[in-house]
C-alpha cells in the first residue's frame, strides 16, 4: 500500500510501485498483553527491532494501513491482546495515533478495547463469515444484475487493470495484498452504480469479510489464483451480459477463502 495515502484504505490502482507500510510481525501466544512492558523485558518485543520511524504526515492513516495488513497476514492473532504503547515504539511514532487507529478497527469490528491492556484482536466464527457472505450476496448481487444489463461492454474492458492486479498479487502468494486489489475491483464494479452510500456499505462488509478466523487454514496458493480467476471471468460474463453466470459467480466468491 502506498504510503501517505488518506488513510481510509483505498488502494491506489498502481500496486506495483507502492512501498510497503510498516508491518507486524507475528508472536507467539502467550499470556501476556502483547506489548506490555515487564520487568527485564527488552523494549522492543519484536527481537532485533528498533524504532521504525514513520513518515509524520497522515500518521494514523499510515498506522491503520500497516495493522490492517497486519490483520489479514494473521501476523496479529485472534485473541491476543496487544498495547498501543509498545506497538507505538515499533513504529517510530506516539502511542497516540497507534491507539486511534486500534479504535477505528474496534468500529470495524476487527478489535476491541481492554481497558487498561490495549486491543484484543476479535475471535470470528464461521457462522459470522458466512451471515457477511449472505448480506453481500443481498446486497451486490442485484446491482451487478443490473449493472449487467445496463453498462456497455466498454466499460467493463476499463475495468481489467483492477482484474489483472487481483492476478498479480494471487500469483505472488500476497494475501494481504490480495484482500487490498479484490476489493478494489469490487469498488470498481459497484462504483458503476453511481451511489456512495452502497460503496461506503459495500466496502464495510467486504473488510470485516477479510478478517481471518483464528483457526483458519493459510490458503492455500492454488485458491488465491482460483479467486483472482474469477474477477476475470465476472468482467467477461457482465459485458457478455450473462445474467445467469453474473449472479453465479459472485455468489460462488464471495463464499470462497478470499472473495
Amino acid at each position: 500500500m502506498r504510503f501517505g495515502d488518506p488513510g481510509d484504505g483505498r488502494p491506489d490502482p498502481a500496486y506495483g510501485t507502492a512501498p510497503e507500510a510498516p508491518r507486524v510481525p507475528g508472536q507467539a501466544r502467550g499470556e501476556q498483553a502483547r506489548g506490555e512492558h515487564t520487568h527485564g523485558e527488552a523494549p522492543y518485543p519484536f527481537p532485533g527491532d528498533g524504532p521504525r520511524a514513520v513518515r509524520r504526515h497522515s500518521v494514523r492513516g499510515q498506522i491503520l494501513d500497516a495493522l490492517r495488513t497486519a490483520l489479514v497476514a494473521g501476523e496479529l492473532r485472534p485473541g491476543e491482546v496487544y498495547s498501543a504503547p509498545v506497538l507505538g515504539e515499533r513504529f517510530g511514532v506516539s502511542a497516540t495515533p497507534v491507539r486511534e487507529a486500534m479504535q477505528r478497527l474496534a468500529v470495524e469490528g476487527a478489535v476491541e478495547v481492554v481497558p487498561n491492556r490495549g486491543f484484543r484482536v476479535i475471535v470470528r466464527t464461521p457462522r459470522e463469515l458466512a451471515e457477511l457472505a449472505e448480506v453481500r450476496a443481498l446486497i451486490e448481487v442485484p446491482v451487478m444484475l443490473r449493472l449487467a444489463r445496463t453498462v456497455p461492454a466498454r466499460d467493463w474492458a476499463a475495468l481489467r487493470p483492477f482484474a489483472e492486479a487481483t492476478g498479480a498479487a494471487a500469483a505472488r502468494g500476497d494475501r494481504a495484498h490480495y484482500a487490498e486489489t479484490d476489493r478494489a475491483f469490487h469498488r470498481a464494479v459497484l462504483a458503476l452504480a453511481g451511489n456512495d452510500q452502497l460503496l461506503t456499505i459495500a466496502d464495510d462488509l467486504h473488510r470485516r469479510s477479510q478478517w481471518p478466523l483464528l483457526s483458519a487454514p493459510v490458503p492455500r496458493h492454488a485458491d488465491l489464483v482460483a479467486d483472482a480467476a474469477e474477477h476475470t471471468a465476472l468482467l467477461d460474463a457482465l459485458a457478455a451480459q450473462d445474467l445467469p453466470v453474473v449472479e453465479q459467480l459472485v455468489r460462488e466468491h464471495f463464499t470462497g477463502a478470499n472473495g
